[in-house]
């Protein structure tokens, strides 16, 4: 049988192939973004004053070159403007609150960096993908760990404590009195060390099974001055320690782990009664049309290339994926033994599902 190749459309070929090469300048953009955050030349603009490539390099301690070439890159892609006139290049003030503010939710070299770092790793996810292995949050690069908290952690001040808690049926008021918290999969500690400095009546645990993470979380909390309240363990989350908890709080891990529905079940055991499972995952709709969009895009990308290794890395491996949506998250809490599930809040990059006994 002989199939008819259809007529291809030379506007629309040489359209996809312009896109494409747009795409190439954004991946590369990705590197650029995390080499003008580390070496400070954002923040050196970010008065947003016209500088010359002279002038930052010295203000940034860099070789002129390199500085000529990278303005010239982020000046193509519209994160600086350019004043032929003067040979200048300035960095706009709503550019450089998200690059530079780094307690600001827009804030996005974060991202960038845990998407630098990822790509990084690509590699050991191609071979994953032919044996149908995994590849573990503990085996990537630094990048991947520091990125990942640097991009949450905005979002997590701007929107944990006067916005999500209090979304919770009473746990804020349970909180102020005095309660026991469970942070699972808390990695460095920002929102367990953010609850613990908003609510010093309460007692929290954060655990982690990566130990480097819990060796930063803790002397992050010594930091802060909260190390007398909070406590933390290198523990997955189906063996966490301690039970009769009020709150267990789950921040943008539950779709990276495993076996879900055993840490569901896991924390069903460990929390109170009355006590609040409060799940913070990606946002994500229900069906694959619903997250066909940027942030949809962002987040499937690091569903093949981070989180769904991460799982089938892990026992039972079931890979649910970083845009699985509230319904099957619902699904998994059900088959852990809880019978309540609502949606209670959400921001262009995550969703708060309470979750009760």
């Amino acid at each position: 049988m002989t199939t008819t190749r259809p007529e291809v459309d030379t506007d629309k070929l040489m359209a996809f192939v312009f896109r494409a090469v747009d795409e190439v300048g954004a991946t590369l953009n990705a590197a650029l973004v995390v080499m003008g955050d580390k070496l400070g030349y954002y923040r050196a603009m970010a008065s947003g004053d016209p500088i010359s490539p002279a002038e930052l390099a010295d203000r940034s301690g860099t070789a002129e070159p390199y500085v000529r070439e990278w303005l010239n890159a982020q000046a193509a892609g519209g994160y600086v403007t350019y004043d032929p006139a003067t040979a200048r290049y300035t960095l706009p003030i709503e550019h450089a609150v998200a690059l530079t503010v780094e307690d600001s939710p827009a804030f996005l070299p974060g991202m960038f960096q845990i998407a630098l770092g990822t790509v990084h790793d690509a590699g050991r996810v191609l071979d994953a993908a032919r044996s149908g292995s995994g590849v573990g949050w503990h085996e990537h690069n630094t990048d991947v760990h520091i990125g990942c908290e640097r991009f949450f952690r905005p979002n997590y001040e701007a929107n944990l404590i006067d916005g999500w808690l209090p979304a919770l049926d009473g746990v804020t008021a349970k909180l102020r009195a005095g309660a026991r918290v469970a942070d699972v999969g808390c990695g460095h500690g920002a929102s367990t060390i953010l609850m613990a400095r908003a609510f010093p009546n309460s007692t929290f645990t954060g655990s982690d099974y990566h130990p480097e993470s819990i060796r930063i979380a803790r002397e992050r909390a010594d930091a802060a001055g909260v190390g007398d309240r909070v406590t933390f363990e290198v523990a997955s989350a189906k063996d966490f320690s301690g039970t009769g908890y009020d709150l267990v709080t789950m921040f943008d891990c539950l779709h990276d782990m495993g076996d879900p529905v055993g840490a569901a079940s896991h924390v069903r055991d460990a929390v109170a009664s009355d006590g609040t499972w409060m799940i913070v995952e990606p946002m994500a709709g229900d069906h694959v049309e619903d997250n066909l969009n940027p942030v949809g895009r962002t987040y499937y990308g690091f569903s093949t290339l981070l989180c769904t290794p991460a799982s089938l890395s892990q026992d039972v491996g079931l890979a649910l994926g970083t845009q699985a949506g509230p319904a099957r998250i619902r699904d998994v809490a059900v088959a852990g033994g809880f019978t309540r599930f609502a949606g209670v809040a959400q921001t262009p990059f995550n969703q708060v599902l309470e979750v009760r006994p």
